[in-house]
């Protein structure tokens, strides 16, 4: 018999439900609410919760994709776990305000959240629910401060760190520029053709390569029927540590790209794994392998070890961790020695090497991955600069201590400076990986990579770990800004007035096609103007008078200003 619960905290009327009987915590610190409520057995808890639906704008989710709107309650119930999606949202209000911001403790189990506009009342409903047990019961943290949406998302993925930690930190290389084969080679890709690239990469500003898709076969088509044994491919990649240290000589980490999950069906595993499956994907043509098994465990990590005990590589690229998620697993058999799939994965991770980078990518956010990755990458979206910006700056609220990276950047051979410019300036607070072929870019195409790559590297501590203000979920993130002592950096998607600083320095990265830049003066003052075009050009040098109001400048598309106030 499921038994209810009504508890009050800070204003707010908690429904607390479950089989088991429940006894209930709760802190409030000016405006941060911990919940926790627990079970006297092992049970299903559930907590709900209601706020007036007043003000609001956009619904913040971690696995929202692009959609910000505000959904209905009765809406299908999300699903985080360690494989997928991160236990956390964000319900925006006018003016960047959060109105309600919660996140779950748990970040290992399942974690089912509902969320939405209740049609009857005009409210914003909440639950969230997870199997619990007496020891740690169901934790709960809510962010009640109406601060901007950054800053309390900002201190959930703090409230995680402290709770999951320790901490660690993340490699340089994991901050600056890459180099990735993805969309450059496909899967065509060879040992000649990666050191082609290496060179021109180094010299650009990069400093690591990422070998994606087909180092491992010859097959050319996709899906993924081939993997799974991880052997270079005898032809594309004849002696991989002799590649690996050539690469490196020219002073680039590598990286070597995995599918962790699959085996496929044209492997010589095939029969060998078919006993120790999840699932079967007809369209992969490969199998998800079972991790709650230690051979399996054991024969994933193997492999991936191989890549850096072995070949001599810097890290691993990990793709594809959420298909782990299957519905319905099967149940385990009498080798298994966990029960679910969550703690197989754990377990994996934790076999991998350590000490190297490791790249993950959305939608596998959750915070449990964190000690065993540096860096997450925006989910594929080629060629899609309003893509590229919402994803990284969604990671970037949530991403802890990891480095957040952007899908590869690519572009048509024919393409101008000025878009390639804004495509960087798009994932501006990210970390970006480029996938073209270099020793093909025009001057002016090349101009651009290198002044925008040089202005990511110069500032990479301001755009990654300083304070970090994105304006307006609800409209896709059309400016963002950066902030760290006397310098701020903003980037501008959309013709949207710029707040100038009274004092310091402004840097402004235009991002839109629109080229009269509206800045709002508070003070008034004298400022060093400096504007460059897409390609780094100077196009303006001089000493402006700024008047309270707003005050017109020109920025070049994909262009930048530098604005030096002065006493």
């Amino acid at each position: 018999m499921t038994r209810a619960q009504r508890i009050e905290v800070a204003g707010l009327a908690f429904e607390c439900t479950s089989q088991a009987g429940l006894t209930w915590t709760a802190h409030e610190d000016g405006g941060v609410v911990e919940l926790r409520v627990t079970p006297d057995r092992t049970a299903v808890v559930r907590v709900g919760w209601r706020v007036p639906c007043v003000g609001a704008t956009a619904f913040w989710a971690a696995d929202g994709g692009e959609h910000r709107g505000l959904p209905p309650f009765w809406r299908r119930p999300r699903t985080a776990a360690l494989e997928k999606n991160a236990p956390v949202g964000c319900l925006v209000g006018t003016r960047d305000q959060a109105l309600c911001t919660f996140a779950a403790g748990e970040v290992v189990r399942p974690v089912r959240t509902r969320t939405g506009v209740v049609e009857e009342t005009g409210e914003f409903g909440f639950w969230v629910e997870h199997e619990a047990d007496p020891d740690g019961g169901l934790l709960l943290r809510l962010d009640l401060t109406r601060r901007h949406f950054a800053t309390t998302l900002a201190g959930v993925a703090d409230w995680w760190r402290a709770l999951h930690g320790p901490d660690h930190d993340v490699p340089r290389a994991a901050r600056m520029p890459a180099y990735s084969t993805w969309y450059a080679m496909q899967q065509h890709v060879d040992a000649e053709g990666v050191e082609r690239q290496a060179s021109p990469a180094a010299e650009l500003g990069c400093e690591a390569i990422i070998v994606d898709d087909g180092w491992h076969s010859d097959d050319r088509g996709r899906g993924y029927g081939y993997v799974g044994e991880w052997e270079p491919s005898p032809t594309s990649f004849p002696d991989m540590s002799q590649h690996v240290a050539k690469v490196r000589g020219e002073g680039l980490a590598y990286l070597l790209w995995y599918a962790l999950p699959f085996v496929g069906r044209h492997t010589a595993l095939w029969d060998r794994v078919r006993p120790y499956t999840l699932a079967y994907k007809e369209h992969m043509n490969a199998a998800i392998v079972d991790p709650r098994y230690p051979a399996v465990r054991d024969l994933l990590a193997g492999h991936l070890a191989r890549a850096v005990t072995e070949w001599g590589a810097d890290g691993l690229k990990i793709d594809f961790i959420d298909q782990f998620a299957v519905e319905d697993p099967p149940e385990p058999g009498p080798e298994a020695d966990c029960a679910t799939v969550n703690e197989g994965v754990r377990r994996l991770l934790a076999q991998l090497p350590r000490d190297c980078l490791v790249e993950l990518r959305q939608p596998y956010v959750s915070p449990g991955l964190w000690p065993y990755a540096t860096m997450i990458r925006a989910s594929d979206c080629p060629l899609s600069p309003a893509h590229n910006r919402q994803r990284t700056v969604d990671l970037r609220l949530i991403a802890g201590p990891l480095a957040v990276h952007a899908d590869m950047l690519m572009w048509h051979p024919d393409e101008r400076p000025q878009r390639i410019a804004t495509q960087l300036i798009s994932v501006l607070f990210a970390v970006p990986q480029i996938s073209v072929d270099l020793t093909a870019l025009d001057p002016a195409q090349e101009e651009a990579l290198r002044f925008w790559l040089a202005f990511f590297r110069e500032h990479a501590e301001v755009l990654q770990r300083a304070d970090f203000e994105p304006a307006r979920p609800d409209l896709a993130y059309p400016q963002v800004t950066a902030r760290s002592g006397g310098t701020v950096i903003t980037a501008r998607y959309a013709p949207m007035p710029v707040e100038a600083p009274a004092t310091g320095t402004l840097w402004l990265a235009n991002g839109d096609d629109s080229t009269g830049v509206l800045l709002q003066v508070a003070r008034p003052g004298r400022a060093r103007s400096t504007v460059f075009d897409c390609r780094g050009r100077v196009e303006g040098d001089e000493v402006v008078t700024l008047t309270p109001g707003t005050v017109e400048v020109t920025v070049p598309e994909g262009g930048l200003l530098r604005l030096e106030t002065t006493a």
